[in-house]
């Protein structure tokens, strides 16, 4: 049986080395937070590089789907019985899977109006995280850095969360399964 490993910020486990993401918000209003993937002991090996900046978005964008990103991470965070997070000046530390799915959001988020921003959050909470990851997954591998906002999967977040009128919150609609194999069951019977 192993010991259970401690985390801070957003379920990040707190050993050094560990694959985590990072989310650097700096005290200016003006300048942008930026979304970085840091390999860990991974990093550096197999032609893989120690880090790699994911997204940057603008600070009053980050300011309307941080409470989104914070709201859901909570609810799962506390659902594991894990300490929950908040977002902070300076360097806040995110779990790899939950750093995947905080990509998403900012990916179809970087570019949009504040009209979309409520749309965007309202869809992205309404994707399950397998369906978070695997939009990561495809986004990654053609478009994955804060360069690439114009190019493939990148351009195809924004299309797909923003285009729209409805911004009803779907999880209401359609309830999460109460335990991982549940979810797993239902993911594949989908």
């Amino acid at each position: 049986m192993s010991a259970k490993i401690s985390t801070i910020d957003f379920g990040a486990p707190n050993v050094f080395g560990a694959h985590v993401f990072r989310v650097e918000i700096t005290a200016g209003k003006s300048e942008p937070v930026r979304i970085v993937e840091d390999y860990g002991y991974q990093g550096g090996e197999n032609g893989l590089p120690y880090e790699e900046p994911r997204a940057v978005v603008p600070h009053i964008t980050w300011t309307v789907i941080s409470s989104t990103a914070r709201s859901d991470f909570n609810e799962r965070l506390k659902a594991q019985k894990q300490v929950t997070g908040r977002w902070k000046v300076g360097k806040t530390l995110v779990d790899r899977l939950l750093g995947k799915e905080l990509c998403v959001l900012a990916w179809a988020s970087e570019k949009a109006t504040s009209e979309q921003l409520p749309i965007i959050c309202a869809r992205w909470a309404a994707l399950r995280p397998e369906e978070r990851w695997w939009l990561f997954s495809m986004t990654v591998a053609e478009a994955g850095l804060p360069e690439d906002s114009d190019s493939g999967w990148r351009k195809a977040l924004y299309f797909a969360l923003s285009d729209g009128k409805r911004t009803t919150d779907r999880r209401r609609c359609r309830s999460r399964p109460k335990t991982e194999q549940q979810d797993i069951q239902s993911f594949f019977s989908e």
